[in-house]
């Protein structure tokens, strides 16, 4: 496995928290009138002029600039009649296009996203929502539940609903951070699998180097879906669905899970300084 070990990013000391500076507020509130999936004609039409957008340009730009790679996706096939019932995938998240790289690994299949909230209030939030993107609402009750009624809309209509179970983006982080049990719970709740992911790094060769600064290439990786153990309580369900899925993932990317510097479920957990204490300052607004 090859790990770039970049310090050009500074990563915050929560393993959940974001650095990104997000400069715009469009003043949005999540709250039990949100459209969390939006449904209406004007803006379905729109997602499916990004989509057909995606698939034309985007797709192979993301597939150059990422060097991606896509294995395992025969478990798309194996599973088919399992993933059009309703599916959560969850992932490690490395890098501002690693979204698009699983739109396509997983393409005809049309995921959505649950997203950071202030992504979606900021300067690339509609572009975000015609993705997929649905906002996570933080600090509003009424919001909170009206955002998992909809989650379960969408999975018991047969979507795929994908979901960055470690909080936030770190590029080019080779090891797994923990897992929050969002993800978990939702699978659980609704009685649905999880389908885990993964993206490991490839050493670019010289051109990507030193002409184009890039400091890896991106493999994503597919696994099998895992489904909630009914034998447990539905607490131990969720903690035992997200140390399993949390393996996987692991396992995916080449990280034995026993080797793996963090513990699978985030505790208010701390970033583990690995390789140095030095990072970057290329953003702002960590929290």
């Amino acid at each position: 496995m090859f790990d770039p070990k970049t310090n050009r990013f500074p990563y915050p000391e929560e393993t959940d928290r974001h650095y990104l500076e997000i400069r715009k507020d469009r003043g949005y509130v999540f709250d039990a009138s949100y459209p969390y999936i939006d449904k209406s004609g004007w803006f379905r039409f729109k997602q499916t002029m990004v989509r057909i957008l995606l698939k034309l340009v985007v797709f192979p730009l993301a597939a150059i600039r990422l060097g991606l790679r896509i294995e395992g996706r025969d478990n798309l096939k194996k599973h088919r009649d399992i993933l059009d019932n309703g599916v959560i995938s969850v992932c490690n998240h490395v890098h501002m296009w690693d979204y698009i790289a699983i739109m396509k690994a997983i393409s005809p299949h049309r995921p959505y996203l649950l997203a950071w909230d202030k992504n979606i209030n900021g300067e690339n939030g509609t572009l975000i929502r015609l993705v997929g993107g649905i906002p996570i609402p933080e600090d509003n009750i009424a919001g909170q539940k009206a955002h998992l009624k909809a989650l379960s809309g969408l999975l018991n209509e047969h979507g795929w609903l994908h979901i960055y179970a470690e909080g936030s983006m770190w590029e080019y982080y080779a090891p797994i951070r923990p897992f929050k049990r969002g993800a978990a719970f939702i699978a659980v709740s609704n009685d649905k699998p999880v389908i885990p992911l993964g993206f490991s790094y490839r050493e670019p060769g010289r051109i990507r180097k030193n002409i184009f600064h890039q400091t890896a290439l991106f493999t994503l990786h597919i696994g099998e879906p895992l489904f909630p153990d009914k034998d447990l309580k539905p607490k131990e369900r969720e903690k035992d669905l997200t140390v399993r899925a949390h393996r996987a993932v692991c396992s995916l990317v080449g990280i034995s899970p026993e080797d793996n510097i963090y513990g699978p479920v985030f505790d208010d957990s701390k970033r583990i300084d690995y390789y140095t204490d030095k990072y970057g300052i290329g953003y702002r607004g960590s929290r």
